[in-house]
């Protein structure tokens, strides 16, 4: 999909990357899972960082798992980043100084609409937000087949029964405990009190979130939102969560 400067989403996330203030050389490259029928524009098939995987069916975790599997032992880390989201210029080199004391990262993000409006400050952990060591992703496991929704919830589960060390990175003035958390920002007490055993928040000196998120009517969330088969789909899901993990994980 393409942004209303004619460049695709996925451009802008990979600029975002490009973009980072790192302090040694880092090479960074995007696999792409995509449906098996899924035209790729000629554009981005050129483009030297990307390389797209197909899925063995349609849909998103086929996808995703396909990307995976054709990254190589040869990378040393392992990050997500929707092709709708984008990391600010600080993101990595504070991502990878948490690594230097924990096993795994995620991130808050700021979520804004179309017309770059910020919309709110989001503390749960999506997808875009996490870095780790690639040993990290093989004890955990691939994304889970079953999920449609929530992947993200059921895979934060199985990091939590691993006992690997996480840190959740928050803004500078964010709170960091659970009693502060509680009282301002019960979506952060959500990270602490279900992320599992091993999980701190992490402050660092910046006073916005260093992942942004887009909010926009084609999103997964929103089709979620509005209701219907979708509704009830995610709400089963929460349910086999419950049942698995004893909670939802965050």
């Amino acid at each position: 999909m393409a942004g209303k400067s004619g460049q695709y989403f996925l451009e802008h996330a990979v600029e975002s990357a490009n973009a980072q203030e790192l302090d040694r050389p880092a090479t960074i490259h995007f696999f792409v899972g995509t449906d098996p029928e899924t035209e790729i524009p000629a554009r981005l098939a050129a483009h030297p960082q990307i390389t797209f995987v197909r899925g063995a069916r349609k849909g998103q975790i086929p996808a995703l798992n396909a990307a995976i599997q054709a990254v190589d032992a040869s990378w040393d880390l392992v990050g997500f980043l929707e092709d709708d989201d984008r990391w600010l210029p600080q993101y990595l080199a504070v991502a990878l100084h948490a690594l230097d004391r924990f096993d795994f990262v995620s991130s808050t993000q700021l979520e804004t609409d179309e017309a770059g409006e910020v919309v709110r400050i989001n503390d749960f952990p999506t997808p875009s937000g996490w870095l780790m060591r690639r040993t990290t992703f093989a004890q955990v496991g691939a994304i889970s087949p079953a999920s449609k929704w929530h992947y993200d919830n059921e895979w934060l589960g199985r990091l939590a029964e691993t006992g690997l060390r996480r840190a959740h990175l928050v803004e500078a003035t964010a709170p960091i405990t659970l009693q502060h958390a509680r009282l301002v920002r019960p979506w952060l007490a959500n990270v602490l009190q279900l992320g599992g055993p091993s999980i701190c928040l992490a402050r660092h000196n910046f006073v916005l979130p260093l992942v942004c998120r887009l909010v926009h009517p084609g999103s997964g969330s929103s089709d979620v939102g509005q209701g219907g088969t979708s509704r009830a789909e995610s709400e089963a899901e929460y349910r086999r969560l419950v049942d698995r993990f004893g909670r939802i994980p965050w």
